[in-house]
């Protein structure tokens, strides 16, 4: 017990070390592997972006977006909740496109990623909304009648164009 409390701290303060050593998280200076779902020191979203190279080659580039997230900063996704909510680091952008797919419906709404990764189902929660969907109600029908679910959003919320918006889906 001694040994993994001795671990914890040790890691917790490397942690606050390697914080201190790289200062501020900011989208231009990640990698582009871990570019996707991440969120800068300034709170604004980081995002894929691809450009024509010298030779014509495809180049990608993070960069910060003007997506503005609520109550996090500095925060790279972790590889558990990619995983787990069906999501691509290689994403280009932000766009509402994937919540189309049915895969990606179920695996966001699933217990693994609805209720551990709150910084996908935040992003995603404001994409549906601006498709005039509310992610909860989305996710209540796709456990119930996942065809009737795809069928509603693609027919941008209409059939529930009275749903009132809440802050923070991932604490209901």
């Amino acid at each position: 017990m001694v040994f993994s409390i001795k671990y914890t701290m040790l890691f917790f303060a490397s942690t606050l070390l390697l914080q201190g050593a790289l200062g501020d998280l900011v989208c231009e200076e990640l990698p582009t592997n871990v570019c996707a779902f991440a969120i800068s020191s300034s709170g604004k979203r980081c995002l894929l972006e691809k450009s024509a190279g010298e030779y014509g080659n495809v180049e990608y580039q993070c960069k910060t977006s003007e997506v503005v997230v609520g109550e996090m900063k500095e925060h790279i996704e972790t590889k558990e909740c990619v995983n787990a909510c069906g999501v691509d680091r290689n994403s280009i952008g932000i766009s509402s496109d994937s919540l189309f797919e049915p895969r990606l419906a179920a695996k966001l709404c699933s217990p693994a990623c609805y209720q551990h990764c709150a910084n996908i189902v935040d992003l995603y929660f404001n994409l549906a909304a601006g498709e005039g969907v509310y992610l909860p109600d989305l996710c209540n029908q796709n456990r119930n009648n996942p065809h009737r679910a795809m069928i509603e959003l693609s027919s941008n919320g209409a059939a529930s164009e009275d749903v009132a918006y809440a802050p923070a889906p991932y604490s209901y």
